[in-house]
């Protein structure tokens, strides 16, 4: 089958097609014929080598956790129901780049119809993840949220979830083609995250919703992150689950204890099987039901795995980058 791999720790050059065995599916597992492959940011620093002390992976090897496709085998002890049937699966941080993957059976999320497997593949971890971050922060009606990395694969979910729920959205993204992204999905303030005086501004927009902000979603993190807990409101919740500028948000957690802000971090995001085939279930049946749109800036072909990689890194794109194992030509 076709792959593509990491050949060596570096830069996207390094990820390179190549061809490995296909995959047989053991007892408890299905071999799944994969159609589109999410991508995290997260998995460009992997690749470079700047996570290396927090993913214990060694090239060679294929990237990739979350596919979109069709089962074609299962393993021992899988109900022979599974075969042929659509679904999105976690596949761990490693295997997805491929034409087929292999997964527990306890990861299958079936994909309902009227939903295609592209954009189930955009929701495979970001559509998961801005699910329990709902769950763990939980935004009321006029609540006032702040959301940082509003432009992304899940910013622009979360800015689509948190205007359902009824919270003051101020969303922060930068350029104009984002930030006019942003407001189109809902989002009641949007805030230039390149200007200067973003801060200012944000503090601004909250404070014409009527104070601080009650729920920070810091997706960014870094300097910025770190700016924008200075506009939790006392008593707020703080979630630092973003790191694509290097390192989580420097929050200090004697101040955030002083000003009874709970704070929230990637941790808190690590879901059982269970809960992922949870959340997962009814963030399809949402975008199924046209209540969630994930917006998908491209689509690269297995082949162009590197390109992809360049485009995330750049920031260019707006919403998620995708992968297509379909075959070419």
């Amino acid at each position: 089958m076709r792959v593509a791999l990491v050949r060596e720790l570096g830069g996207p050059e390094v990820l390179v097609p190549a061809e490995l065995p296909d995959p047989v599916a053991g007892p408890g597992e299905v071999v799944i014929d994969v159609s589109h492959v999410d991508t995290l940011f997260v998995e460009t620093q992997i690749r470079s080598g700047a996570f290396s002390a927090y993913f214990p992976v060694r090239p060679p090897y294929v990237p990739g956790g979350g596919v979109a496709g069709t089962v074609h085998t299962a393993g021992e002890g899988v109900d022979a129901g599974w075969a042929g049937r659509r679904v999105i699966a976690s596949v761990g941080f490693t295997g997805g780049y491929a034409e087929q993957a292999v997964t527990s059976v306890d990861h299958l999320v079936p994909v309902p119809d009227g939903l295609g497997l592209r954009e189930a593949a955009a929701l495979a971890h970001d559509g998961v993840t801005a699910a329990a971050l709902m769950e763990a922060t939980a935004p009321g009606p006029g609540e006032r949220v702040l959301l940082l990395g509003a432009s992304g694969g899940m910013g622009t979910l979360l800015v689509q979830l948190m205007h359902a729920a009824g919270a003051h959205v101020v969303a922060v993204a930068r350029g104009e083609r984002k930030t006019a992204l942003v407001r189109e999905l809902g989002a009641d303030d949007v805030i230039d995250g390149s200007d200067a005086e973003w801060v200012e501004r944000a503090r601004t927009a909250l404070a014409a919703a009527g104070g601080p902000a009650d729920v920070v979603l810091d997706g960014v993190g870094g300097a910025m992150g770190a700016a924008a807990f200075a506009l939790t409101a006392d008593g707020g919740r703080f979630s630092a689950h973003g790191a694509p500028t290097g390192g989580f948000a420097p929050v200090d957690p004697q101040e955030a204890a002083r000003r009874g802000i709970t704070l929230h971090g990637i941790g808190d995001v690590q879901l059982t099987d269970a809960d992922y085939v949870r959340l997962a279930a009814h963030t399809l049946a949402e975008a199924a039901a046209g209540r969630l749109r994930p917006v998908i800036g491209h689509v690269y072909p297995l082949s162009q795995a590197a390109d992809a990689h360049t485009a995330i890194e750049e920031r260019g794109l707006l919403g998620k980058v995708l992968l297509s194992a379909q075959k070419e030509g």
